[in-house]
Parts: structure tokens; C-alpha cells; sequence
């Protein structure tokens, strides 16, 4: 989530070295057992860090922080775009990182997509939430739509040509068109808002809990809920979401963990530690600098991951 706590142990594991513009793979292992990517299930990932989370999880509630279709027949059709297959991930990931891009410091980041060849990024803060279009070669916005001083933005995905975008406890979710970011209209929700993602179908929310409810796209009613385990254990602090290939990836807030989430079953079946991508500039201690972004580019196949006031987003492999 977005404030600090009282206190919060951090996962022993190795920091990996920095990592610099070149191309670098960082092997990241978990300090248990090593899990087989190519043949994991729940029963391997038993003995994963992850199982220490649950049960650490606070009880407290975290303190306050700080035009697409043409119907003309005599049209040109578009070149066919190549997308990359994207195998299911599993066990113990690895990850290599592409290339870095320039992020905005002073961007604190709680959700992120790619949307037409940009980021489509939902800022918080009181006072200072909002929604923007940004450049990822060059990490400057495009343009951007300031909300309402008295909410607190959260986490953002794009349906159609619609943007939707959480906030914090106020329960506003706010809707917007996604090429000029003008609002559209809002609905509300009970209980806090964290992430965001759409499947094709439904849209998958967290609330900082280990459960995930599936809301209609264009209600927001509420469809069904998950519980997040990993062999048997409930994960705490589902933040910042992405649906990708019938898969849910989230980030656990106040680590460094990413998941995977099977959103049938709510198992977790894959999960890698991006420590080693953390900037030197962006202490782990300090909740305000917390990893929190992660984006999935269907036309290359690469993820991007960046957190709160970082100065960039890794473009990365997982496998």
C-alpha cells in the first residue's frame, strides 16, 4: 500500500548487484529450496520465503502516508501486428533485464500499463494523485489529468478505450477515457482499493488483504473472490496487479516479491525476488519508495517494472 507501518522485518536473502544499462541476467534464488521453473506446482513452493510473509502479516490496517474502431469499408486495413507467445510462468523465476528507462522521481507510482505504446501510469498522494500518459523511451508525461485533492489515487488498468482507476479508502472508482484521460463518470466499491488489472473479461482488484475480488468491467459489481495462498498459507498485502496470458502477477507490498497468481484457484505458482533491481536511491526501509509497478508489453513480451519515486522502470525477460 502507500504509508509506513510500525514495523515490518525484511526477507533475508543476497541483494544482487546493481544493475547497469547492459544487457544482465540476474539469477534470483530464494534461500530455501530451489523450485524447478519448467515443472513447479504448490506442493514445490512450499519452502519459499513467501510462507514467511503470510505468517508475519500484520493484522493493522496500514497508518496514512504521506478513436479505435472504423467501420468504412474502403479503409486500409491495419498491418497485422506478431504478437509473442507467452508460455505460463512457473516455480522460481529468473530474470533478465532488457534495458532501463528513465521514470520520474517524483512519481509515486501505484499502478502501471502499457497502452499503445506508452505507460498509462495512476499516481498517489493526497494533493498530488492523478493519471497520466507517459513516454517510455524518455519517461516524460505526455500528458496528465490531475483527481480530486481529497482521494488518493491507486491502481489503474485499461478496458477497451476506457480507463478505470482505484482509490485508496474512499471508494471511488474513477473512469476516464484512455486517449485524453477526461473522466467519464465514477462508481464506488466497499472497503480500499490497491490494484487493478482486466483479463479480457472481468476485472481482478486488490485491497491489500490476500483476497482478490472479480468485478463486472462495466458495473463494478462484484462477480466472485479468491484467497491467495501458497501452500496453504494465505499471501498478505496483494498490491499492484497484471492479468497476463490467464495468469495474475502482483507484487506483495513492503517486499520485493513479485507472485503469480493461477486466479482459479488462487494458488501462487511462481514468484521471483527483483531485490537486485531496487536503486541504490530507493531504500527498502522507507515504505514511500516500495516497489510498486509492473507492465506487460504483448508486443514484445517483456515486463516493466519500476516503485514509488524510483528514477526508472526495467524493461525485463522472466523465465
Amino acid at each position: 500500500m502507500d504509508s509506513r507501518i510500525r514495523s515490518h522485518s525484511r526477507l533475508s536473502v543476497s541483494a544482487a548487484a546493481r544493475v547497469p544499462r547492459s544487457r544482465t541476467t540476474i539469477q534470483l534464488v530464494a534461500s530455501c529450496a530451489v523450485l524447478l521453473a519448467a515443472c513447479s506446482s504448490a506442493a514445490e513452493l512450499t519452502e519459499s520465503p513467501l510462507t514467511t510473509i503470510a505468517a508475519q502479516a500484520d493484522a493493522d490496517a496500514p497508518a496514512d502516508s504521506t478513436a479505435r474502431d472504423n467501420d468504412d469499408p474502403e479503409t486500409t486495413a491495419a498491418p497485422t501486428v506478431t504478437v509473442p507467445a507467452v508460455a505460463p510462468l512457473s516455480g522460481s523465476l529468473s530474470v533478465t533485464v532488457v534495458d532501463t528507462h528513465p521514470h520520474d522521481s517524483g512519481a509515486f507510482t501505484q499502478g502501471l500499463e502499457v497502452f499503445d505504446g506508452r505507460f498509462v501510469e495512476s499516481t498517489g498522494l493526497y494533493g498530488e494523485s492523478g493519471r497520466r500518459m507517459v513516454d517510455i523511451a524518455s519517461g516524460e508525461p505526455v500528458s496528465v489529468a490531475p483527481i480530486d485533492a481529497n482521494l488518493f489515487g491507486e491502481g489503474i488498468t485499461v478496458v477497451g478505450d476506457e480507463l478505470l482507476q482505484l482509490t485508496w479508502k474512499s471508494g471511488v472508482l474513477i473512469r476516464s477515457n484512455v486517449n485524453s484521460l477526461e473522466e467519464t463518470g465514477r462508481d464506488t466499491y466497499e472497503g480500499e482499493g490497491w490494484g487493478l488489472c482486466f483479463d479480457g473479461e472481468t476485472v481482478a482488484m486488490s485491497d491489500g488483504s490476500s483476497t482478490l475480488t472479480f468485478r463486472d468491467a462495466e458495473t463494478f459489481d462484484v462477480l466472485r473472490t479468491i484467497d491467495v495462498t501458497l501452500a496453504g498459507a494465505a499471501i498478505e498485502r496483494l498490491n499492484e496487479l497484471e492479468c497476463v496470458n490467464d495468469q495474475i502477477i502482483a507484487n506483495v507490498w513492503l517486499t520485493d516479491w513479485i507472485i503469480v497468481i493461477d486466479p482459479a484457484t488462487g494458488n501462487v505458482v511462481a514468484e521471483f525476488d527483483a531485490a537486485g533491481l531496487r536503486p541504490a536511491n530507493a531504500p527498502f526501509a522507507d515504505s514511500n519508495f516500495a516497489l510498486n509497478g509492473i507492465a506487460h508489453d504483448p508486443t514484445t513480451g517483456h515486463f516493466y517494472l519500476t516503485g514509488k519515486l524510483w528514477p526508472v522502470v526495467y524493461e525485463v525477460e522472466l523465465s
